[in-house]
């Protein structure tokens, strides 16, 4: 997309800057920028001047500016904006429109793929998937879902709470309320949840409960075979479970790793490795601990158990060890801060080389978030209740186009709703949940990518225009043509942006322009009943335009619809 044009300006501007050009201008491809050109029917391309000094080494750009014209260079100017000077280039229209109009479905090649793991979701066993864990699972996706488009090796990580106390607390209520296996197996989720709440709350007048729970994890982490047995079964029910919710969000992971992994005997190279470095000492009461920056941080309890901070560390080390990873993301709120921050410096610590490679992802919560009742919910009754009211405005639409009683389609327009109204907000920023926004039609929301994408798909099926892959630009000659294709071309600007930032906002703002221009074509250019050759090049235009609203969409991780 704009791809040829930009590593043609990339070497003729290494070409004018050094004599040695065995410089790769696909470096300097993410630095060259759709610009906003005087005129609506123009093209122009802008390459940041700081760049070309620090990327190449140029003291002077009098040399770039004295880029002769050619076939696709019209003009070389310095241009000095608000924020930053860069050198502009004047593009041939014509020769613009057609790269981008036949190299829409091309993703960008990468130089230098890197390693790339991300673990988000990460909810705990035996408890219901709850709305708090909502934007830790599409936002984490998205990354993936980034990272796999610029063809990085990306490892999709769901690391389940399934160690520590809540164990105990879970085991207690189930005995508490006198369930059986059987009573368990009809309706796992809700009476293992019911069992872990009522449990919390006998502890909260009784310290024995609390204590009797330590006891229930302290005997599962020494090998206990009733209680593994038992932990087993609420690590099958979560799962299946989990994978249900999984399914209707289109959210996958490549493997699931459980804190169990790192249990007491699972961290003794690294209680090992603390020790060989001083790093530990047993406190007054018996625990195990390090002091970080003035703090001491407890990695070790008095009877032997481990902490979910002991756990980490391990999982981090034992990572590295399996993937050789560049970069490690933890998708978790803001509120784990102090805890991730305690995490890396204890890597630190340990003198671990690859520790500045974790990074921890952060977010903001969501307000309000309760069904229209004003009851709050779990997950499953949040999607429930968008897909019912999905089918609602259907059933209200003249222009519904499949039978109302196809629930899976009102169920991926609402899921598209809710990720759409979570991933428009600034990552880090908590906000209010509205379900009139949420599930807003006419405005920017997730109806709205889907109805673009099904009216184009619609075009393509009922036009009566012949397909084809040679774009003629003498055809596309309206300013309209031109904004839109500018738009299209700005699709990997967008997408290296939105990886800079790791801000899914940039991506879905992008999108709901990208609608906007679309639509306004669709008022001027017409391409049924048109004269075949006009015809197939204005469908090839909105072609491309589906092709690029539909990666988008993908990358957001909603599933695109043909019909709605």
């Amino acid at each position: 997309m704009s791809s040829k044009i930009k590593l043609y300006l990339g070497r003729k501007v290494i070409e004018s800057v050094r004599q040695n050009t065995d410089i790769n201008p696909s470096l300097l491809k993410p630095l060259i920028q759709i610009g906003i050109p005087p005129s609506e029917n123009s093209i122009e391309l802008n390459i940041p001047l700081n760049e070309i000094e620090s990327q190449l080494g140029a003291t002077s750009i009098n040399k770039v500016l004295k880029i002769q014209p050619d076939d696709i260079i019209k003009r070389v100017a310095c241009v000095k904006d608000r924020t930053n000077r860069k050198v502009s280039f004047e593009i041939d229209r014509n020769i613009f429109i057609k790269d981008v109009l036949e190299n829409s479905n091309l993703a960008e090649p990468n130089l230098n793929p890197k390693n790339i793991v991300v673990e988000y979701s990460s909810p705990n066993i035996a408890k219901p998937f709850h709305v708090g864990h909502l934007r830790s699972t599409i936002v984490g996706n998205f990354l993936a879902n980034l990272h796999k488009y610029f063809n990085n090796n990306v490892t999709r990580l769901n690391y389940l709470g399934d160690w520590g106390t809540q164990f105990g607390f879970i085991k207690i209520g189930v005995d508490k309320l006198n369930f059986t296996n059987d009573d368990i197996k009809e309706n796992p989720m809700q009476l293992l949840y019911e069992s872990y709440v009522h449990a919390n709350q006998l502890a909260e007048t009784d310290p024995k409960v609390s204590e009797l729970a330590r006891k229930h994890f302290s005997k599962l982490e020494q090998g206990s075979q009733t209680d593994l047995t038992d932990w087993q079964l609420y690590i099958n029910y979560t799962i299946k479970d989990l994978e249900n919710t999984y399914d209707r969000l289109g959210v996958q992971f490549d493997e699931y790793n459980y804190e169990s992994m790192y249990n007491a005997s699972g961290i003794q190279d690294v209680i090992d490795t603390m020790n060989k470095k001083s790093m530990l000492r047993t406190d007054s009461e018996g625990k195990q601990v390090v002091n970080l920056n003035d703090r001491n941080l407890c990695l070790v309890k008095s009877d032997g158990t481990t902490l979910y901070l002991t756990r980490d560390v391990a999982a981090a080390i034992d990572r590295f060890k399996k993937y050789n990873f560049d970069e490690m993301y933890y998708v978790v709120e803001n509120g784990q801060n102090d805890h991730f921050n305690a995490l890396k410096g204890l890597l630190h610590k340990m003198e671990l080389p690859w520790c500045d490679r974790i990074k921890h992802i952060k977010f903001g919560r969501i307000r309000g978030m309760s069904t229209r009742k004003g009851k709050v919910v779990f997950l499953k009754d949040l999607l429930n209740e968008t897909r019912e009211l999905m089918i609602q405005k259907q059933i209200e639409s003249p222009n519904t186009k499949v039978p109302i009683t196809d629930g899976e389609i009102s169920d991926v327009l609402g899921v598209s709703c809710v990720i759409v109204n979570d991933l428009k907000q600034r990552r880090q920023k908590d906000y209010e949940f509205s379900w009139d926004r949420a599930l807003q039609v006419q405005g920017d929301s997730g109806v709205k990518l889907q109805y673009t994408h099904c009216r184009l798909c619609n075009l393509e099926e009922k036009s009566g225009a012949i397909p084809v892959q040679e774009c003629k630009p003498n055809y596309l000659e309206q300013p309209d043509v031109t904004v839109l294709v500018r738009e299209l071309a700005r699709f990997p600007d967008i997408l290296y942006t939105a990886q800079v930032q790791m801000e899914a906002c940039v991506l879905v703002t992008y999108l709901f322009h990208l609608c906007n221009h679309i639509n306004r074509v669709f008022k001027v250019l017409q391409v049924k009943d048109q004269e075949p050759e006009l015809a197939s090049q204005r469908l090839l235009l909105f072609s491309s335009a589906r092709n690029v609203l539909g990666q988008g969409m993908k990358i957001l991780g909603l599933k695109p619809l043909t019909k709605m």
